[in-house]
């Protein structure tokens, strides 16, 4: 049996970056369960499932652009200082959330703080990154 759209699937994974380091792993946990063609996970990875037979493993890379997209300078941006919170200095290197005026939540890493301006980068933290997945698949439904 081989995993197609539509299907439910269980898996394991180890994800790295290109230095080795791991950025995600389903080991100690239970495995990821999504459902093939509903877009639950990145492009890249739901591609490299289908077609796998239950129990196979394999190692694929994703590049960024199928993974969490190229890193945009358009999504780093600066807001007045007086927008925010008065201990927002200590947010500093951290990754908050926001929201904007319709109701969108999005997370934000805080890059710089002066006594003007925030600024922000709202890309994701793996955009730009190609990502090697170690996968095996456990579970067709």
């Amino acid at each position: 049996m081989k995993a197609e759209k539509g299907n439910t699937v269980k898996v394991h994974y180890t994800g790295t970056l290109n230095d080795g380091s791991v950025f995600d792993t389903s080991n100690g946990r239970e495995p990821l369960e999504f459902t093939l063609g509903t877009g639950q996970v990145i492009p890249g990875f739901e591609e490299a499932i289908i077609g796998m037979e239950l129990g196979e493993k394999k190692t694929i890379t994703i590049p960024s652009k199928e993974a969490y997209g190229e890193y945009s300078e358009e999504k780093v941006f600066e807001l007045p200082k007086q927008n925010f919170p008065p201990n927002i200095d200590e947010a500093l290197g951290q990754t908050v959330q926001l929201g904007d005026s319709t109701g969108n939540v999005f997370l934000a890493k805080i890059l710089e703080v002066t006594d003007e301006i925030v600024k922000m980068d709202t890309n994701h933290p793996l955009a730009g990154k190609d990502l090697t997945f170690e996968i095996e698949l456990i579970e067709i439904n």
